[in-house]
């Protein structure tokens, strides 16, 4: 049995979530909403630190991914939301745009309409700002942002730290001053009264009951279908068996920077050589399909303290007390994002921009970092990563069945501009300690320890604990050239009837984290798709 809709939305995460809102405010066109993952009713992710329970492999609402990072690394897991709100409801709840910077470069790159003038606009509109209405900052929007509370005794001895090297303290990290020339402060968050405040929360909520939206959960797309060379149909199985649903406008793959061009290489669309390799059919042979993957590596330095760590709230009775005073007040560490405050700095004072995004945790991992478990003594965590990595990674497709997991090769610091940036980096996190407002706090250097001083043993340390921030993007990058996935409307090169609206579609990747960018990048998507500009509408 075969449905029809006018728009396919495959992936209900940050930016699904905003197109199906913006679509279906239409009454005259029929939605379709596909989702792999459970509906997000689960209390680990409304509790903003549940992350440390989220983010599992075997966890129902992430995908898990094997990544191999680059010569001389280890691999390491890559871990995706697979739930209504995607990411977004699995995320660290970091509020970061990006620099106008970036999306002038996209522009000037022959991404028509993709520059700050176009992007910023977007962020003003989905914004409901806790510091209030500003040039490039707005109120009223459906997405909540709200500012980690101030007056913390260590985070204030970190932000000041930051200032004894230049870096200016800032309200609101975001500030357009803040990314051109460098700010630190409390962190900007998606969350709102002590809860997580999703993409799900923010477009779907208030509009799942439209009857010209239909979202399905725990559902999986096999392919895209096509009538000669428009998409026509996807193929999906659920716990119900295999179907098909047919599109009479657009099918909108909104899937992520592994799944969306998983999915176009199962299609037909993808690198020839590959394609023919598995026995699928060619429908467009696009080497780039899967190319051009970034991703920022982020590296933490660890300290013992010896006052302001949280680590005492998430284990023993004090997380029995931190959790109760979550569920009785939605109060306390269970309420924090994964960063109580940070910021961008130059690692060098000669730099235009800043080159470097900063996060300071109340708290530090036992053993090497690496694992999700807490160090019962008192630490803190100072980590970061470049803005702007050069290394190009690929996600390529194993095989015809859609389940196996994609071939992914980070390929981390292949470039020479990364080396020397996480040498840079580095040498930054040290001098931030080593300020005179810390010595009150900072016992010592846990990992990944002192005698790492050279050059030659920071890259190793960085190949050693350095690791995906889950910022993964640009594998169906747009541009003007025929060499590039999409053109600058995000429609496939070289067929009829389908884009691509996600973090895969970023030429390159942006000065921050990824969500803010993937719901903003939706909502141009949906004025390019109605020939509206934005207005996100709740019923």
């Amino acid at each position: 049995m075969s449905k029809t809709y006018d728009y396919i939305i495959i992936g209900a995460g940050s930016s699904g979530c905003v197109l199906a809102n913006r679509l279906s405010a239409n009454s005259s066109m029929s939605v379709l909403l596909i989702e792999s993952g459970p509906d997000h009713t689960s209390p680990l992710i409304a509790m903003p630190r549940g992350i440390g329970k989220l983010l599992n492999p075997g966890n129902p609402h992430v995908w898990s991914y094997q990544a191999a990072r680059g010569e001389g690394m280890a691999d390491e897991q890559w871990l995706k939301g697979k739930t209504i709100g995607g990411s977004s409801s699995v995320n660290g709840m970091v509020y970061v745009r990006g620099t106008p910077a970036d999306y002038d470069s996209w522009e000037a790159q022959g991404c028509t309409g993709w520059g700050w003038a176009d992007m910023g606009r977007q962020f003003v509109a989905l914004e409901d700002h806790q510091l209030g209405k500003a040039k490039w900052r707005g109120v009223g929007g459906p997405l909540k942002v709200s500012i980690h509370p101030t007056k913390h005794a260590l985070c204030d001895a970190v932000i000041s730290a930051a200032g004894e090297l230049g870096v200016a303290r800032t309200d609101d990290t975001n500030h357009v001053d803040s990314v051109l020339h460098g700010g630190f402060g409390y962190q900007p968050q998606t969350t709102w009264k002590g809860q997580r405040f999703s993409a799900a929360k923010a477009f779907l909520e208030p509009v799942r009951n439209r009857p010209n939206l239909t979202v399905m959960t725990g559902t999986d797309v096999q392919r895209i279908e096509f009538d000669k060379r428009r998409a026509s149909a996807v193929q999906v199985s659920n716990s119900q068996g295999k179907s098909r649903f047919e599109v009479r406008r657009e099918v909108l793959l909104c899937a992520g920077a592994i799944e969306s061009p998983k999915l176009l290489q199962l299609s037909g669309i993808g690198p020839a050589e590959l394609l023919n390799s598995l026995g699928i059919e060619v429908l467009q042979d696009a080497p780039d399909v899967g190319r051009n993957l970034r991703e920022h590596v982020y590296m933490a330095m660890q300290y013992r303290v010896t006052s302001g760590s949280f680590n005492h709230c998430f284990h023993g009775v004090g997380l029995l007390g931190a959790v109760a005073q979550y569920f009785l007040r939605k109060k306390g560490p269970m309420t924090h994002a994964a960063h109580e405050a940070g910021g961008f700095i130059k690692t060098r004072p000669e730099l235009d921009l800043p080159d470097a995004q900063i996060g300071v945790s109340l708290y530090s991992m036992d053993g090497d970092g690496n694992k999700v478990e807490i160090d019962k003594q008192p630490g803190l965590t100072i980590g970061g990563y470049f803005l702007r990595p050069q290394s190009q990674g690929e996600v390529r497709i194993q095989s015809t069945d859609a389940s196996v997991p994609p071939q992914i090769n980070a390929n981390y610091l292949s470039a020479d501009i990364d080396r020397s940036s996480a040498i840079a980096l580095f040498r930054w996190f040290r001098r931030l300690a080593e300020q005179p407002v810390l010595k009150p706090f900072i016992v010592g250097e846990l990992t990944p320890g002192p005698r790492v001083e050279s050059d030659e043993q920071i890259l190793a340390a960085f190949r050693r604990f350095g690791q995906t921030a889950f910022h993964v993007s640009g594998t169906c990058r747009m541009g003007s050239d025929s060499a590039s996935v999409l053109d600058p409307q995000l429609r496939v090169r070289g067929v009829e009837g389908l884009r691509v609206i996600d973090t895969s579609v970023m030429p390159c990747l942006v000065s921050g984290n990824t969500n803010a960018p993937a719901m903003a990048i939706a909502m141009r998507a949906a004025e390019l798709i109605t020939g509206k500009t934005s207005g996100i509408t709740t019923r």
